[in-house]
């Protein structure tokens, strides 16, 4: 696999992961809880999860799309709050390539959950944040100002504006890395990536965690911590990207506190292939004082992100 494969490769599973936070994953399923002080669990598919990997790089190259990723918050009876979101005043403190690709990530995010919500304004608003960010990386060249256009004209569609985010931000990092930038391309990833698990637990109903839809597609986040680590260290010695390795790092410590046990392989007859395929299922355990370490230390990082 080429280095551009690779990382091709790494975004689209950051878009599944990105989108896991919030879209139901298939194979999923979450197991009784007797006890409020007991670990709650929750079974994942494995060939679910590579259906939907798949599923994705037909689709996306590059950054996950937020608009996406924001449709569970909805459908789980969330409420859109503002206050979550990275202000846009903050987008004319963004002078470093750092700052401004992370916050591109994070812009984008904020971007969709408001398209999701139809807070039209703030969509516009955030609009505008997240394309001088792109001005500010040098590229602007990369997004067609037809897809501009239509995104002005479909301003209430949030289907159209999923597609052309997706394929804007798909186009961005093609350029970053087409030129030689995937420093930069994987913190615009990071910055969306963080920006969505932020936004995830912080919208958590701790008085009703063992049953929150959210709870499930956070703690599935595990698994991706290792995928980021490998992205970043494609670009170590670059003193920004190794500070974010640190501070990824430190997400991962408390992620190894979440408990995973794995099934033996076992033989399952596939009615719809006619053939016997080899399955296994994991079991993923965390607690309420474990998911509060995660969400402390995810806003601390996202924090570090949007205050440079």
């Amino acid at each position: 696999m080429n280095r551009h494969s690779k990382v091709s490769t790494f975004f689209v599973l950051g878009l599944l992961l990105t989108a896991g936070l919030f879209v139901g994953c298939k194979g999923g399923k979450k197991a009784p809880v007797e006890k409020e002080d007991t670990a709650i669990s929750f079974v994942l598919d494995h060939d679910a999860i590579m259906q939907d990997i798949e599923q994705a790089e037909k689709v996306f190259n590059a950054l996950p799309s937020p608009v996406e990723s924001a449709m569970l918050i909805k459908s789980a009876g969330a409420e859109y709050n503002e206050a979550l979101l990275n202000p846009i005043s903050n987008a004319s403190s963004y002078v470093t390539n750092r700052a401004m690709a992370l916050n591109l990530g994070v812009y984008t995010c904020d971007l969709s959950f408001s398209s999701m919500y139809e807070q039209t304004q703030l969509l516009i608003d955030y609009m505008n944040a997240a394309k001088k960010m792109a001005d500010g990386l040098g590229i602007l060249d990369a997004i067609a100002q037809e897809d501009i256009d239509r995104l002005e004209e479909n301003i209430n569609d949030s289907e159209v504006i999923m597609d052309i985010v997706s394929q804007t931000f798909m186009n961005s990092n093609s350029y970053l890395e087409e030129n030689g930038q995937p420093a930069t391309a994987a913190m615009v990833l990071l910055g969306g990536w963080i920006e969505g698990f932020y936004i995830s637990t912080q919208l958590v109903n701790m008085d009703n965690f063992a049953n929150d839809k959210l709870v499930g597609r956070i703690v599935d986040q595990k698994f991706s911590i290792d995928i980021l680590l490998n992205l970043l260290a494609d670009s170590r010695g670059n003193q920004a990207v190794d500070e974010l390795i640190d501070q990824v790092n430190e997400l991962k410590t408390v992620f190894d506190k979440v408990t995973v046990e794995t099934s033996a392989p076992r033989p399952v007859y596939d009615e719809a292939t006619q053939s016997t395929v080899i399955k296994s299922e994991s079991k993923v355990n965390i607690t309420k004082e474990v998911f509060n370490e995660l969400t402390t230390t995810v806003s601390l990082i996202r924090n570090s992100f949007i205050n440079p």
